[in-house]
């Protein structure tokens, strides 16, 4: 049983028919060789009831098998994280997203991530704070505990996180100042903003503080960001008609086939909710 836009993004639906090892079972109803199931299973693209399976687990006549056949890739692990290691104490660590790789594990994709990285690298469990975008690069934070990754999440709700991002944007017509937007509350991309406010959708607000004119009529802004939605500063700036460079999602051309655009969280200025200590860091 599947639907059909499951089978377009390559997502299978199954009541197991019989009993077995999952990468036998699926042999016998995919039509996809045994490597290339254990390749699904090993990347984290393989649902149990409702559970991601980490190993060749045996299942039951009806049970609930999800497949995502054409798992979306990511940045293989070129094994210089450490060169992309900002800070680290016993709190928590800030690093360099590279553009073109997910912050956390995806649905469909366990293993190429920044996260999974960074762990391996610094050799203890990593929990989120907050993320950028696929295409995003820039500074961000890590928890090393929960405590930690709490207490931040609190400073994120309050807004007592200064983040600053670098933008490269067609056009140069845009002014300093406050944009703010309000965004439609939709888990679909790309984000819908509008400049009047409607009703249950989200304030976007960010400061534009600095303008630099560059050639093949372009600007770069520094943007001060308040509020955190996703696509926030791409779906405001695409509204104005500014899109950032490459961002074709938001009305840029498209200029590169991997997943990047001209923005960068650049400046991270908070105070540790567990020490008091100040921390400021800069790309």
């Amino acid at each position: 049983m599947q639907s059909a836009r499951g089978f377009e993004y390559g997502v299978r639906h199954i009541i197991s028919p019989q009993s077995g090892a999952v990468c036998d079972v699926l042999l016998g109803i995919l039509d996809l060789d045994r490597d290339y199931i254990h390749f699904l299973l090993d990347l984290g693209s393989i649902y149990l009831n409702h559970n991601r399976l980490k190993e060749n687990s045996s299942v039951s006549v009806g049970d609930y098998i999800r497949v995502h056949t054409k798992p979306r890739r990511f940045l293989a692990n070129d094994g210089k994280w450490s060169e992309r290691l900002v800070f680290q104490n016993e709190h928590f660590v800030v690093a360099k997203k590279i553009s073109g790789l997910p912050v956390h594990a995806s649905v469909d994709n366990q293993k190429e991530h920044l996260q999974s990285y960074l762990e391996n690298t610094v050799g203890c469990t990593l929990y989120g704070t907050h993320r950028l975008d696929v295409p995003t690069r820039g500074l961000i934070v890590y928890a090393k505990t929960q405590e930690f990754q709490t207490a931040f999440n609190k400073l994120l709700i309050a807004r007592e996180i200064k983040k600053i991002y670098r933008a490269l944007v067609e056009g140069q017509n845009l002014s300093k100042g406050m944009l703010i937007h309000y965004m439609e509350p939709s888990p679909r991309a790309p984000k819908k903003v509008a400049r009047e406010k409607q009703d249950g959708w989200q304030d976007c607000v960010l400061e534009i503080l600095d303008i630099e004119l560059k050639e093949e009529n372009r600007s770069e802004v520094r943007i001060h960001l308040h509020t955190g939605r996703t696509h926030q500063i791409r779906a405001q700036l695409g509204c104005e008609n500014h899109p950032i460079v490459g961002d074709h999602a938001y009305g840029a051309k498209r200029l590169w086939e991997e997943e990047r655009v001209e923005l960068e969280a650049c400046e991270l200025s908070f105070i540790n909710p567990l020490t008091g200590e100040s921390h400021s860091f800069k790309t």
